[in-house]
Protein backbone atom coordinates (compact mmCIF):
# COMPACT_ATOMS: atom_id res chain seq x y z
CA UNK A 1 0.00 0.00 0.00
CA UNK A 2 2.97 2.76 -0.67
CA UNK A 3 1.20 4.25 -3.52
CA UNK A 4 2.20 7.39 -5.40
CA UNK A 5 2.61 9.40 -2.05
CA UNK A 6 5.82 6.86 -0.43
CA UNK A 7 8.97 8.88 -0.09
CA UNK A 8 12.02 8.11 2.15
CA UNK A 9 13.71 10.63 5.00
CA UNK A 10 17.19 8.90 5.94
CA UNK A 11 18.61 9.87 8.85
CA UNK A 12 22.08 10.55 8.94
CA UNK A 13 24.70 8.03 9.66
CA UNK A 14 22.63 5.29 8.97
CA UNK A 15 21.98 2.95 5.75
CA UNK A 16 18.61 3.19 3.29
CA UNK A 17 17.62 0.35 5.68
CA UNK A 18 17.05 2.07 8.57
CA UNK A 19 15.50 4.89 6.80
CA UNK A 20 11.96 6.54 8.03
CA UNK A 21 9.57 7.63 5.49
CA UNK A 22 5.84 8.25 4.91
CA UNK A 23 3.60 5.31 3.62
CA UNK A 24 0.23 6.50 2.26
CA UNK A 25 0.10 9.21 4.71
CA UNK A 26 1.47 7.60 7.37
CA UNK A 27 5.14 7.41 8.69
CA UNK A 28 7.24 4.62 7.51
CA UNK A 29 9.80 3.75 10.33
CA UNK A 30 12.89 1.55 10.19
CA UNK A 31 14.17 1.01 13.10
CA UNK A 32 12.88 -7.67 15.87
CA UNK A 33 13.41 -12.66 18.79
CA UNK A 34 10.37 -11.81 20.61
CA UNK A 35 9.99 -8.77 22.96
CA UNK A 36 7.79 -10.96 25.00
CA UNK A 37 10.31 -12.61 26.36
CA UNK A 38 12.03 -9.97 27.14
CA UNK A 39 9.21 -8.70 29.16
CA UNK A 40 8.74 -12.24 30.67
CA UNK A 41 12.16 -12.36 32.23
CA UNK A 42 11.59 -9.19 34.54
CA UNK A 43 8.11 -9.18 35.11
CA UNK A 44 4.87 -11.47 34.58
CA UNK A 45 4.05 -12.80 30.70
CA UNK A 46 2.18 -9.38 30.52
CA UNK A 47 5.41 -7.83 30.63
CA UNK A 48 4.25 -5.63 33.42
CA UNK A 49 1.24 -6.60 36.09
CA UNK A 50 3.38 -6.65 38.71
CA UNK A 51 5.21 -3.71 40.45
CA UNK A 52 8.97 -3.67 40.74
CA UNK A 53 10.21 -2.23 43.68
CA UNK A 54 13.10 0.48 43.26
CA UNK A 55 16.78 -0.56 43.61
CA UNK A 56 17.68 2.82 44.66
CA UNK A 57 16.97 6.58 44.63
CA UNK A 58 14.71 7.49 41.94
CA UNK A 59 16.78 8.72 38.69
CA UNK A 60 16.63 12.68 38.12
CA UNK A 61 14.19 13.85 35.16
CA UNK A 62 16.21 14.55 32.01
CA UNK A 63 15.38 16.37 28.20
CA UNK A 64 17.14 14.87 25.37
CA UNK A 65 16.96 17.13 22.34
CA UNK A 66 16.44 20.63 21.90
CA UNK A 67 13.08 20.38 19.83
CA UNK A 68 9.60 22.56 20.25
CA UNK A 69 7.51 19.26 20.39
CA UNK A 70 7.89 17.93 23.83
CA UNK A 71 7.57 14.14 24.53
CA UNK A 72 7.31 12.08 27.79
CA UNK A 73 9.14 8.97 28.05
CA UNK A 74 7.96 6.95 31.24
CA UNK A 75 10.26 4.33 32.11
CA UNK A 76 11.20 2.35 35.19
CA UNK A 77 14.59 3.44 35.40
CA UNK A 78 15.28 2.91 39.29
CA UNK A 79 13.78 -0.66 38.98
CA UNK A 80 14.85 -3.50 40.39
CA UNK A 81 16.37 -6.51 39.01
CA UNK A 82 16.05 -6.94 35.36
CA UNK A 83 13.24 -4.63 34.97
CA UNK A 84 15.67 -1.57 35.94
CA UNK A 85 18.48 -3.17 33.29
CA UNK A 86 15.58 -2.96 30.50
CA UNK A 87 14.75 0.19 31.12
CA UNK A 88 18.27 2.10 30.83
CA UNK A 89 18.47 0.12 27.49
CA UNK A 90 15.07 1.69 26.56
CA UNK A 91 16.37 4.77 27.28
CA UNK A 92 19.44 4.36 25.06
CA UNK A 93 17.38 3.30 22.09
CA UNK A 94 15.32 6.13 22.36
CA UNK A 95 18.29 8.30 22.37
CA UNK A 96 19.64 6.84 19.27
CA UNK A 97 16.26 7.14 17.60
CA UNK A 98 16.97 10.76 18.10
CA UNK A 99 20.65 11.14 16.93
CA UNK A 100 19.86 8.77 14.45
CA UNK A 101 16.85 10.87 12.92
CA UNK A 102 17.85 14.20 10.63
CA UNK A 103 17.40 16.84 13.02
CA UNK A 104 14.04 15.55 14.73
CA UNK A 105 11.87 19.10 15.70
CA UNK A 106 11.03 16.84 19.54
CA UNK A 107 12.28 17.16 23.04
CA UNK A 108 12.36 13.98 24.68
CA UNK A 109 11.34 14.79 28.72
CA UNK A 110 12.47 11.35 30.28
CA UNK A 111 10.76 10.60 33.87
CA UNK A 112 11.79 7.31 36.15
CA UNK A 113 8.54 5.76 37.36
CA UNK A 114 10.42 3.49 40.03
CA UNK A 115 8.66 1.06 38.35
CA UNK A 116 4.95 1.91 40.68
CA UNK A 117 2.15 3.07 39.69
CA UNK A 118 2.82 6.00 42.07
CA UNK A 119 5.96 6.52 39.92
CA UNK A 120 3.91 6.69 36.80
CA UNK A 121 1.63 9.64 37.90
CA UNK A 122 4.37 11.65 39.18
CA UNK A 123 6.50 11.52 36.21
CA UNK A 124 2.96 12.03 34.04
CA UNK A 125 2.39 14.93 36.15
CA UNK A 126 5.84 16.27 35.58
CA UNK A 127 5.81 15.76 32.13
CA UNK A 128 2.40 17.30 31.27
CA UNK A 129 3.08 20.33 33.15
CA UNK A 130 6.18 20.76 31.04
CA UNK A 131 4.39 20.84 27.77
CA UNK A 132 4.57 16.90 26.74
CA UNK A 133 1.86 16.85 24.23
CA UNK A 134 2.01 12.55 23.93
CA UNK A 135 2.84 10.08 26.76
CA UNK A 136 5.30 7.17 26.12
CA UNK A 137 5.15 4.57 28.07
CA UNK A 138 4.74 3.54 30.62
CA UNK A 139 6.39 -0.46 30.69
CA UNK A 140 4.10 -2.00 33.51
CA UNK A 141 0.76 -2.78 32.78
CA UNK A 142 -0.19 -1.55 36.67
CA UNK A 143 1.25 1.32 35.74
CA UNK A 144 -0.62 2.92 32.72
CA UNK A 145 -3.52 3.36 34.20
CA UNK A 146 -2.02 5.81 36.59
CA UNK A 147 -0.72 7.37 33.73
CA UNK A 148 -4.01 7.47 31.80
CA UNK A 149 -5.59 9.48 34.55
CA UNK A 150 -4.04 12.18 34.18
CA UNK A 151 -4.15 12.59 30.34
CA UNK A 152 -7.58 11.45 29.22
CA UNK A 153 -9.01 14.36 30.80
CA UNK A 154 -7.14 16.52 29.04
CA UNK A 155 -7.65 14.46 25.22
CA UNK A 156 -3.75 13.66 25.83
CA UNK A 157 -2.33 10.27 23.47
CA UNK A 158 -0.34 7.22 25.46
CA UNK A 159 1.42 4.65 23.80
CA UNK A 160 2.29 2.45 26.36
CA UNK A 161 4.69 -0.92 26.28
CA UNK A 162 2.83 -3.10 28.20
CA UNK A 163 1.88 -6.57 26.37
CA UNK A 164 -1.60 -6.60 29.06
CA UNK A 165 -3.89 -5.80 26.07
CA UNK A 166 -6.52 -5.04 29.20
CA UNK A 167 -5.00 -1.43 29.96
CA UNK A 168 -5.49 -0.21 26.24
CA UNK A 169 -8.23 1.64 24.85
CA UNK A 170 -9.43 5.53 25.42
CA UNK A 171 -6.29 7.05 23.81
CA UNK A 172 -4.35 4.53 25.25
CA UNK A 173 -2.35 2.61 22.71
CA UNK A 174 0.16 -0.41 22.98
CA UNK A 175 3.66 -0.49 21.38
CA UNK A 176 4.43 -4.07 22.02
CA UNK A 177 4.34 -7.86 21.19
CA UNK A 178 0.62 -8.88 21.85
CA UNK A 179 0.14 -12.46 22.38
CA UNK A 180 -3.03 -12.18 19.82
CA UNK A 181 -1.04 -11.30 17.08
CA UNK A 182 1.60 -14.26 17.60
CA UNK A 183 -1.65 -16.63 17.44
CA UNK A 184 -3.53 -15.37 14.46
CA UNK A 185 -0.36 -15.30 12.28
CA UNK A 186 0.37 -18.91 13.43
CA UNK A 187 -2.94 -20.14 12.63
CA UNK A 188 -3.49 -18.08 9.65
CA UNK A 189 -0.08 -19.44 8.30
CA UNK A 190 -1.07 -23.17 9.34
CA UNK A 191 -4.84 -23.13 7.82
CA UNK A 192 -2.92 -21.62 4.38
CA UNK A 193 -0.81 -25.00 4.57
CA UNK A 194 -3.49 -27.23 4.95
CA UNK A 195 -4.41 -27.73 8.77
CA UNK A 196 -7.74 -28.07 9.84
CA UNK A 197 -7.95 -29.56 13.29
CA UNK A 198 -5.78 -28.30 15.94
CA UNK A 199 -4.99 -29.25 19.81
CA UNK A 200 -3.60 -27.01 22.44
CA UNK A 201 -1.61 -26.91 25.56
CA UNK A 202 -1.34 -23.04 27.44
CA UNK A 203 -0.29 -22.02 30.74
CA UNK A 204 -3.20 -21.71 33.37
CA UNK A 205 -2.80 -18.09 33.74
CA UNK A 206 -3.53 -14.57 32.60
CA UNK A 207 -1.06 -15.47 29.17
CA UNK A 208 -2.83 -18.23 28.32
CA UNK A 209 -6.18 -16.74 29.02
CA UNK A 210 -5.74 -14.47 26.23
CA UNK A 211 -4.12 -17.05 24.24
CA UNK A 212 -6.96 -19.22 24.53
CA UNK A 213 -9.25 -16.54 23.40
CA UNK A 214 -7.40 -15.59 20.38
CA UNK A 215 -6.81 -19.01 19.36
CA UNK A 216 -10.26 -20.27 19.21
CA UNK A 217 -11.95 -17.24 17.25
CA UNK A 218 -8.81 -17.56 15.01
CA UNK A 219 -9.18 -20.85 14.20
CA UNK A 220 -13.40 -20.79 14.13
CA UNK A 221 -12.33 -17.62 11.36
CA UNK A 222 -10.57 -20.33 9.38
CA UNK A 223 -13.40 -23.10 9.38
CA UNK A 224 -11.40 -24.94 11.43
CA UNK A 225 -12.26 -27.04 14.72
CA UNK A 226 -10.10 -27.65 17.77
CA UNK A 227 -10.15 -30.67 18.94
CA UNK A 228 -8.74 -30.69 22.20
CA UNK A 229 -6.91 -27.65 24.46
CA UNK A 230 -5.80 -27.92 28.12
CA UNK A 231 -4.43 -25.43 30.22
CA UNK A 232 -1.23 -26.95 32.69
CA UNK A 233 -0.21 -25.01 36.34
CA UNK A 234 1.96 -27.39 38.07
CA UNK A 235 0.71 -30.65 36.69
CA UNK A 236 1.34 -30.87 33.31
CA UNK A 237 1.26 -34.90 32.98
CA UNK A 238 -2.78 -35.17 33.81
CA UNK A 239 -3.64 -32.47 30.65
CA UNK A 240 -0.76 -34.29 28.67
CA UNK A 241 -2.66 -37.29 28.38
CA UNK A 242 -5.39 -35.79 27.45
CA UNK A 243 -3.88 -34.11 24.80
CA UNK A 244 -2.22 -36.98 23.75
CA UNK A 245 -5.39 -39.31 23.18
CA UNK A 246 -6.78 -36.67 20.91
CA UNK A 247 -3.54 -35.83 18.74
CA UNK A 248 -4.97 -38.66 16.33
CA UNK A 249 -8.05 -36.12 15.36
CA UNK A 250 -5.32 -33.21 15.06
CA UNK A 251 -3.36 -31.81 12.41
CA UNK A 252 -1.77 -29.25 14.36
CA UNK A 253 -0.53 -28.93 17.94
CA UNK A 254 0.19 -25.46 19.47
CA UNK A 255 2.06 -25.08 22.90
CA UNK A 256 2.57 -21.63 23.88
CA UNK A 257 4.40 -20.45 26.93
CA UNK A 258 8.59 -19.76 27.05
CA UNK A 259 11.69 -21.81 26.04
CA UNK A 260 11.72 -23.63 29.63
CA UNK A 261 8.13 -24.55 29.60
CA UNK A 262 7.56 -25.20 26.21
CA UNK A 263 10.39 -27.84 26.48
CA UNK A 264 8.92 -29.00 29.69
CA UNK A 265 5.21 -29.43 28.03
CA UNK A 266 6.75 -30.74 24.63
CA UNK A 267 8.72 -33.64 27.43
CA UNK A 268 5.23 -34.35 29.38
CA UNK A 269 3.51 -34.84 26.09
CA UNK A 270 5.88 -37.20 25.09
CA UNK A 271 5.94 -39.46 28.24
CA UNK A 272 2.33 -39.24 27.70
CA UNK A 273 2.43 -41.52 24.50
CA UNK A 274 2.39 -38.75 21.74
CA UNK A 275 4.52 -39.00 18.75
CA UNK A 276 5.20 -35.34 18.34
CA UNK A 277 7.27 -36.26 14.98
CA UNK A 278 3.97 -36.81 13.12
CA UNK A 279 2.23 -33.50 13.98
CA UNK A 280 3.00 -29.66 13.01
CA UNK A 281 4.21 -28.07 16.44
CA UNK A 282 2.97 -24.33 16.66
CA UNK A 283 4.18 -21.88 18.80
CA UNK A 284 4.19 -18.16 19.60
CA UNK A 285 7.50 -15.39 19.62
CA UNK A 286 8.32 -16.76 23.18
CA UNK A 287 9.46 -20.10 21.13
CA UNK A 288 12.71 -17.64 20.29
CA UNK A 289 14.87 -18.91 22.71
CA UNK A 290 18.03 -21.47 22.57
CA UNK A 291 16.02 -23.87 25.03
CA UNK A 292 13.54 -24.43 21.94
CA UNK A 293 16.03 -24.35 19.18
CA UNK A 294 17.88 -27.43 21.46
CA UNK A 295 15.21 -29.34 21.87
CA UNK A 296 15.25 -32.44 19.06
CA UNK A 297 11.45 -32.73 19.30
CA UNK A 298 10.44 -29.23 18.89
CA UNK A 299 12.88 -29.56 15.39
CA UNK A 300 10.78 -28.45 12.65
CA UNK A 301 8.10 -26.76 14.78
CA UNK A 302 6.60 -23.05 13.52
CA UNK A 303 6.21 -19.87 15.28
CA UNK A 304 5.28 -16.26 14.60
CA UNK A 305 8.07 -13.77 15.29
CA UNK A 306 10.01 -10.88 14.15
CA UNK A 307 12.06 -10.67 10.97
CA UNK A 308 15.72 -11.50 13.43
CA UNK A 309 17.02 -9.58 10.83
CA UNK A 310 16.07 -5.69 11.78
CA UNK A 311 16.79 -6.47 15.38
CA UNK A 312 20.58 -7.89 14.79
CA UNK A 313 21.15 -4.45 12.27
CA UNK A 314 19.84 -2.07 15.39
CA UNK A 315 21.93 -4.33 18.37
CA UNK A 316 25.22 -3.82 16.09
CA UNK A 317 24.24 0.09 15.93
CA UNK A 318 23.23 0.00 19.80
CA UNK A 319 26.86 -1.78 20.30
CA UNK A 320 29.04 0.71 18.49
CA UNK A 321 27.25 3.65 20.40
CA UNK A 322 26.67 2.40 24.34
CA UNK A 323 29.44 -0.36 24.03
CA UNK A 324 26.74 -3.38 25.14
CA UNK A 325 23.94 -5.11 24.06
CA UNK A 326 20.55 -4.15 24.09
CA UNK A 327 17.75 -5.54 25.66
CA UNK A 328 15.25 -7.02 23.29
CA UNK A 329 12.86 -4.50 24.51
CA UNK A 330 14.85 -1.72 23.42
CA UNK A 331 13.31 -1.51 19.67
CA UNK A 332 10.03 -0.63 21.33
CA UNK A 333 11.49 2.83 22.34
CA UNK A 334 13.29 3.38 19.02
CA UNK A 335 10.70 2.49 17.34
CA UNK A 336 8.15 5.01 19.51
CA UNK A 337 10.67 8.04 19.22
CA UNK A 338 11.42 7.57 15.80
CA UNK A 339 7.58 7.50 14.82
CA UNK A 340 7.05 10.38 17.38
CA UNK A 341 9.96 12.59 14.93
CA UNK A 342 8.41 11.21 12.00
CA UNK A 343 4.60 12.14 12.74
CA UNK A 344 6.23 15.68 14.10
CA UNK A 345 7.52 16.32 11.07
CA UNK A 346 4.93 15.54 8.70
CA UNK A 347 1.37 15.43 10.36
CA UNK A 348 1.37 19.40 11.42
CA UNK A 349 -1.18 20.56 14.44
CA UNK A 350 -2.75 16.47 14.18
CA UNK A 351 0.63 14.73 14.89
CA UNK A 352 -0.50 12.67 17.70
CA UNK A 353 -4.88 12.93 16.81
CA UNK A 354 -5.78 9.13 17.12
CA UNK A 355 -6.89 9.49 13.46
CA UNK A 356 -3.41 10.08 12.91
CA UNK A 357 -2.00 7.29 15.02
CA UNK A 358 -4.56 4.93 13.79
CA UNK A 359 -3.85 5.45 10.06
CA UNK A 360 -4.81 1.82 8.49
CA UNK A 361 -1.41 1.83 6.31
CA UNK A 362 0.62 1.79 9.61
CA UNK A 363 4.71 2.25 10.37
CA UNK A 364 7.47 0.16 9.77
CA UNK A 365 9.62 -0.19 12.26
CA UNK A 366 12.71 -2.37 13.77
CA UNK A 367 10.26 -5.46 14.11
CA UNK A 368 8.19 -4.90 10.82
CA UNK A 369 4.86 -3.60 10.07
CA UNK A 370 2.30 -2.36 12.82
CA UNK A 371 -0.83 -0.74 13.49
CA UNK A 372 -2.55 0.40 16.08
CA UNK A 373 -6.60 -0.30 16.26
CA UNK A 374 -8.85 1.78 17.86
CA UNK A 375 -9.25 0.35 20.89
CA UNK A 376 -5.31 0.71 21.44
CA UNK A 377 -3.97 -2.44 20.75
CA UNK A 378 -1.99 -3.03 17.87
CA UNK A 379 -1.66 -5.69 14.82
CA UNK A 380 2.17 -6.62 13.49
CA UNK A 381 3.30 -7.94 10.28
CA UNK A 382 5.09 -11.11 11.77
CA UNK A 383 7.07 -13.87 9.93
CA UNK A 384 6.75 -17.21 10.05
CA UNK A 385 10.44 -19.15 11.69
CA UNK A 386 11.13 -22.42 11.49
CA UNK A 387 12.64 -24.07 14.64
CA UNK A 388 15.92 -25.71 13.62
CA UNK A 389 19.08 -26.41 15.63
CA UNK A 390 21.13 -23.23 14.83
CA UNK A 391 18.02 -21.15 15.37
CA UNK A 392 14.53 -19.87 13.55
CA UNK A 393 15.09 -19.80 9.88
CA UNK A 394 11.88 -18.21 8.08
CA UNK A 395 9.62 -20.20 6.08
CA UNK A 396 7.44 -17.17 5.46
CA UNK A 397 8.87 -13.35 5.71
CA UNK A 398 7.07 -10.78 6.96
CA UNK A 399 4.42 -8.82 5.36
CA UNK A 400 5.31 -5.50 3.61
CA UNK A 401 1.68 -3.92 3.67
CA UNK A 402 -1.05 -4.52 5.54
CA UNK A 403 -4.25 -6.07 3.47
CA UNK A 404 -7.18 -3.81 1.67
Amino acid sequence: MAGPHHRTFPPSGTTRRTALGLLVGAPLLSACSSVQQSLSQFSSPFGGNQEAGPAGPPQQPQAVGTGQVKIGLILPLSASGNAGLAAQSMRNAAEMALAEFQNPNIQLLIKDDGGSPQGAAQGTQQALSEGAEIILGPLFAGSVPATAQLTRPRGTSVIAFSTDSSVAGHGVYLLSFLPESDINRIVDYSAGIGKRSFAAMVPDNAYGNVVEAAFKQAVGRKNGRVVAFEKYGADRATPARTVAQALGQADALLLADDGDSVVATADALTAAGANLRNIQLLGTGLWDNPRVFASPVLQGGLYAAPDPSGFRGFAGRYRAKFGGEPVRTATLAYDAVALMAALARTQGAQRFAPETLTNPSGFAGIDGLFRFRSDGTNERGLAVMKVASGGGTAVAGSPKSFGA
